[in-house]
């Protein structure tokens, strides 16, 4: 199916900032550059990064946790929620992370919800220029209803749903992983 509209997005944006450690010192001096466009918006930071803003910016940045400590999930969260409309993320291609997953998983929801990212500072400066950043944005949403139907179905017997007062709560999910001990199919193949 076609994308759908649903996305609006005021002239005050909610933004996401993420830095690597190598990559702090970068997007510390891209936001002072632009600290007069930064502060008609509202601002999120992971950890040490959303302290060094604050600091470097004189506005408030809300902080959420250090990216290795959940805070790449919680900005996923906020952008799967609606709460982020667009992420600026400086991260160090040169460096190995520990939260390597997390990160992948930032940029894979960022995608997936159709948010605008920028990972280094000249797709930062197109971003932050941008004549849509001062004014309002009709966002297409892709439509995932077909995904969530194949994959959010109940698990149980649909005459079960009466005895848990009409709610569904699915005991096993269709697309939950074997046991370790079992193919996908089903066949045991444990030590026996």
């Amino acid at each position: 199916m076609p994308p759908t509209p649903g996305g609006s997005l005021t002239a005050r944006k909610s933004i996401g900032l993420v830095a690597h450690d190598h990559k702090k010192e970068d997007l510390a001096q891209w936001a002072k550059f632009n600290q007069d466009l930064l502060a008609k918006h509202d601002l999120y930071a992971t950890g040490t990064t959303g302290t060094l803003l604050e600091r470097e910016l004189g506005v408030s940045v809300a902080k959420l946790k250090s990216g290795p400590l959940g805070g790449d999930q919680q900005l996923g969260a906020m952008i799967s929620d609606g709460r982020i409309d667009l992420l600026i993320f400086f991260w160090d291609p040169l460096e190995p992370q520990p939260h390597e997953p997390d990160v992948k998983a930032l940029l894979r929801i960022a995608v997936v919800w159709n948010i605008p990212v920028a990972c280094n500072r000249a797709t930062a400066d197109f971003l932050i220029s941008s004549p849509l950043m001062s004014g309002e944005y009709e966002r297409y949403l892709p439509d995932y209803e077909d995904y969530i139907r194949r994959h959010d179905e109940p698990a149980g017997d649909p005459k079960d749903d009466a005895a848990l007062g009409g709610a569904v709560v699915p005991l096993r999910p269709r697309h939950a992983r074997p046991s370790p001990d079992r193919t996908p199919g089903g066949e045991n193949i444990g030590n026996g």
